[in-house]
């Protein structure tokens, strides 16, 4: 199976917004291969496949947000005005499109669009490990920084030779032995 749009392509399109990972209807209707306002036709008249943890319509603040951050707006200037708030859609509503829309490109789409969803879920799980176990070695080395030191210095004693102290030098020449006389 050929895929249409590469995966890193859609996964750039999955946004933060009200602490969902979401995706926008126009960024959708490419993915699926129709325009924006045949995927809202769609998706307005099957409402009740639609509930609100599948998909929500984004407030004008976080519109303007997204396309300030993201440059969402076509450069020839059109869409810069849409009548309506876009359409923010969840994981589930994501796929959940592919049901209402009736294109042979809807099948491998829902399917790109699950694949771009774990592998983004995967990578955040994989970070969020990582940064545990990076705070776990800290709390533990943390309690053990002298002892470290003192290992350390320990080493660094044994890697310097140890020379016995050097003898006194005798002196080479005439001594003269000053006898200290009482006064006559």
């Amino acid at each position: 199976m050929k895929s249409l749009i590469p995966i890193e392509h859609i996964q750039q399109r999955i946004y933060l917004i009200r602490g969902h990972k979401v995706m926008l209807d126009e960024d959708l209707a490419k993915v699926y291969g129709v325009t924006t306002k045949r995927l809202n036709q769609q998706v307005n008249r099957n409402r009740k496949r639609f509930p609100g943890d599948f998909m929500f319509q984004v407030t004008r603040q976080e519109a303007e947000s997204l396309r300030l951050q993201n440059a969402t707006l076509d450069k020839s200037g059109r869409g810069r005005h849409r009548k309506y708030l876009p359409y923010a859609f969840t994981e589930y509503g994501a796929v959940m499109v592919s049901s209402v829309l009736n294109t042979p490109i809807a099948i491998e789409a829902s399917v790109l669009i699950a694949r771009a969803f774990v592998k983004l879920r995967e990578l955040l799980s994989t970070h969020k490990a990582l940064a545990k176990k990076i705070e776990e070695l800290e709390k533990h080395v943390g309690t053990h920084d002298q002892q470290i030191l003192n290992i350390f210095e320990r080493i660094r004693a044994l890697m310097t030779p140890s020379l016995p102290p050097p003898e006194p030098k005798r002196r080479i020449g005439y001594q003269t032995h000053v006898k200290s006389r009482g006064s006559l």
